[in-house]
């Protein structure tokens, strides 16, 4: 963990914000670098009539130009001392941060918790429950 960069995954959120200080503020603590991750949803269609108008590497590229723009914005906005990295991914968003992690053999991954609860949480397996049961690294999660 001491010598090795932190994920920390993030959907632009509020809660992902707040999860993102606490990344920084290990990250400044380690002297690390820090990979901000955004996953981005498999295209499935058009979002109102579910038919696959285009192809879907051209339906991939389409969801991913706001976000390579809104994780630019981001990291510019940051002003921090420390190796910040953003990256964007395609696929299930637990899968991909495992993957992510795994890959760059991170030492720890930050992320936020949306905090379902009730049959929210029966129906709607948490992605942050999911990378904290199978991640090989510490996870932190941030409510």
């Amino acid at each position: 963990m001491r010598t090795r960069q932190i994920l920390c995954p993030t959907d632009f959120s509020e809660t992902a914000s707040h999860a993102m200080s606490y990344a920084f503020e290990m990250a400044n603590f380690y002297n690390v670098g820090v990979r901000l991750l955004h996953v981005v949803d498999k295209p499935f269609g058009d979002r109102n009539t579910r038919v696959l108008s285009m192809t879907p590497e051209e339906l991939a590229a389409r969801m991913e130009k706001p976000a390579a723009e809104k994780m630019q914005q981001l990291i510019a906005t940051l002003g921090q001392k420390l190796e910040v990295e953003g990256i964007i991914r395609h696929g299930h968003a637990a899968e991909q941060i495992l993957a992510t992690a795994k890959n760059m053999k991170a030492g720890m991954i930050v992320m936020a918790s949306h905090g379902r609860t009730g049959l929210d949480h029966l129906l709607h397996a948490n992605i942050a429950e999911k990378v904290a049961n199978k991640a090989t690294c510490p996870v932190l999660v941030v409510k």
